[in-house]
């Protein structure tokens, strides 16, 4: 199979993501931003697209979540054995870093697809015993939380990935930096061109996965000053990767929305206009996906030959027999239930509608806004007719996160008997697979504008799963009420406060979920069915990666 529009054998697109998730048992991701870089990965080997992936080895992962009786978040460290799964490519290449050179070496991972496409995956890693021992931890642990181990991670990344690609002689076309954390890549690139800073942005794409503030690194000048020693990098620093001017910010790359609601964001909050050296493509970036779990695999795999590569033929989903959905939906629930009853020692039930909340456990994404008030949702829900699972790590140092993690556990406690609660811990590539798999309703409820995108949606879309979900990230562009799933709060355009748009959003959470939803699904099975394959046929066929990919190589890469 040709690769698309004829991109060049030869040279490749170099990607670099700070965080990668390929497998489950490779612990180098800690959430949507990964898990997205780990789709475009298998997208990009499945249309045998040349790139080559660029991360960091990160041995202790990000951590093992261990949740006590009332709910509070224990850290666990996830080490994992890069010899188990990677080969060492042999090289080394050396970073200057606080004034010493540290060695850097690469070891690689494979994507393979059935069509033949192979997309390597280099995991840098500096934990070699010629380094000091304090270098040796740079790269193991994902995000470090010191700020100059984060500092120190972002230089071999940019730094030690461009020089690991030459050391390896590969030509490179373009250079992807997926977030910022790669931004140094294009102080390397100057220096190696001359100083030609069109050359530079000819072969630089920048993309950003969430437009708010706190997703951005930023570093103090003190800080960098203090690890990077060479004047002309340091120099480039403060001309390039400055915002506005501002002393205190000097590593800090452009970023873009990867949906429309993002782009605006991005713009309004992190001050697009700074000098710098990307050109971002004004274009969308709409994730996903690969389907993980075998019952609609199967299915699709029957009715729609050809579709794992041309999803677009999901479109055409009516012509799958309504029972056989509806077999496939209740295959992967019954799947879901009894594995959540065995890790929780819940009682879920496989006959009862049942409610998927499933991301990173923070404020702005407020997974407790379903239960803000008890007593209604008591009312809509009756007894024992609605369920609600529920996953999600909260970063180690999130201590609201951690909180909202007990209040979920308390309440399930409250509600015992009545709606049953269950939280998964330890959320991961293979719970998430589950449950956007498995569940009947995705519920999303951020904080407007803040959604990154959504893409655990788009996942759950294409196992026919509606989503019911705040109108911000990608589901602006993907709800049509009543046909793909169903809005909660006020349309984006809407001028309301932040007291009016809450309760907008809990009018709809309550009325919709007991007088639309619940009726729907226990009363109307064909309607239901008909919402699943509009999920499927009007949404996945569009929000996937495969057609992202393309849109790069046609838009980003040429």
């Amino acid at each position: 199979m040709p690769s698309p529009a004829g991109v060049m054998r030869e040279q490749r697109i170099a990607y670099f993501t700070m965080e990668c998730g390929v497998l489950s048992q490779i612990p180098t991701y800690a959430g949507g931003l990964g898990v997205l870089a780990g789709d475009i990965i298998r997208s990009s080997a499945d249309l045998r697209i040349p790139l080559i992936g660029v991360t960091l080895v990160s041995r202790h992962g990000y951590f093992h979540q261990e949740i006590d009786e009332v709910g509070q978040q224990h850290e666990r460290p996830f080490m994992w054995d890069p010899a188990r799964f990677l080969e060492d490519m042999g090289v080394r290449v050396a970073v200057r870093i606080g004034g010493r050179d540290i060695q850097v070496r690469a070891w690689q991972f494979v994507q393979q697809s059935l069509t033949g496409g192979r997309v390597p995956l280099l995991f840098l890693d500096t934990d070699l015993p010629e380094n000091d021992p304090a270098d040796r931890a740079i790269t193991n642990r994902l995000y470090g939380h010191d700020r100059r181990i984060r500092f120190a991670q972002e230089c071999v990344l940019g730094f030690g990935g461009v020089r690991i690609l030459q050391a390896l002689g590969n030509s490179i076309r373009k250079y992807h930096m997926n977030e910022g954390h790669s931004a140094l890549l294009a102080l390397e690139l100057l220096q190696r061109h001359g100083m030609d800073e069109t050359e530079v942005r000819e072969r630089c794409v920048f993309t950003t996965h969430t437009p708010i503030e706190a997703g951005h690194d930023r570093f103090d000048y003190a800080l960098v000053d203090a690890l990077i020693e060479d004047n002309p990098t340091w120099q480039l620093l403060r001309q390039y990767c400055r915002r506005g001017g501002a002393e205190h910010d000097p590593v800090r790359a452009q970023a873009l929305g990867i949906c429309e609601r993002g782009r605006k964001t991005a713009r309004r909050d992190l001050d697009q206009d700074v000098p710098g050296l990307y050109d971002p493509c004004d274009h969308e970036r709409r994730p996903l996906l690969h389907l993980d779990l075998p019952p609609f695999r199967r299915l699709f795999d029957r009715y729609l030959l050809g579709w794992a590569n041309e999803p677009e033929l999901l479109v055409r989903q009516q012509i799958i027999p309504n029972a056989f959905v509806w077999q496939a939906h209740e295959a992967a629930k019954q799947s879901l239930v009894e594995y959540a009853n065995r890790l929780t020692g819940s009682s879920l039930c496989p006959e009862t509608l049942t409610l998927g909340f499933a991301r990173r456990f923070t404020a702005y994404k407020r997974p407790v806004l379903l239960f803000s008030d008890l007593e209604r949702l008591r009312k809509v829900a009756g007894c024992r007719r609605i369920q609600v699972m529920l996953a999600g790590k909260a970063y180690p140092t999130d201590e609201e996160g951690k909180r909202l993690i007990r209040e979920v556990h308390r309440i399930r406690d409250e509600l015992a008997g009545e709606i049953e609660v269950a939280f998964l811990p330890d959320y991961d590539m293979d719970i998430a697979a589950r449950m956007v798999a498995g569940v009947d309703i995705w519920l999303n409820t951020p904080e407007r504008p803040m959604e990154a995108s959504g893409t655990s949606g788009m996942k759950a879309a294409h196992n026919g799963v509606p989503n019911f979900s705040v109108l911000d990230g990608w589901w602006i562009e993907g709800c049509i009420e009543d046909v793909t799933g169903w809005a909660i709060g006020p349309p984006p355009e809407a001028e309301v406060s932040r007291d009016e748009g809450l309760v907008w959003e809990l009018d709809d959470l309550y009325n919709k979920l007991g007088y639309v939803i619940r009726p729907l699904y226990y009363r109307c099975r064909d309607e239901w069915i008909e919402m699943m394959n509009n999920a499927i046929g009007t949404v996945a066929y569009y929000f996937n990666t495969h057609r992202m990919m393309r849109r790069y190589v046609t838009e980003a890469y040429p």
